[in-house]
């Protein structure tokens, strides 16, 4: 009878869960930290159109595009969480501005 082969059957079995777990614990996708040392400018006001179910509404902002602050129109946001929606904003931390992400809060 041959040894070797359950072995490297029982490899496989044993290594195919570990792969799957390393998968399941890497990030989809890894945000860069955006920086900036000029403020950005005052929003815009933009008339929030009616509600939508199963959507909440993320309010326009202005975004940087590596040269200057461009404006994000508002757009709608999938529910995809109990709670409620917290849109993203630039924050003010001494000289700097950081983005903060928008997410889902309970």
């Amino acid at each position: 009878m041959n040894v070797v082969r359950p072995l490297i059957k029982l490899r496989h079995v044993l290594l195919v869960p570990l792969a799957l777990a390393a998968l399941a614990s890497t990030p989809v996708f890894a945000q860069p930290e955006i920086i900036i040392r000029q403020a950005p400018p005052p929003p815009r006001m933009e008339q929030a159109p009616m509600a939508r179910p199963g959507y909440a509404w993320d309010n326009g902002h202005w975004r940087w595009d590596g040269r200057g602050y461009v404006w994000a129109p508002g757009h709608w946001q999938r529910m995809r969480h109990e709670g409620r929606w917290m849109p993203g904003h630039w924050e003010a931390r001494g000289p700097n501005w950081y983005w903060i992400e928008g997410r889902w809060v309970r």
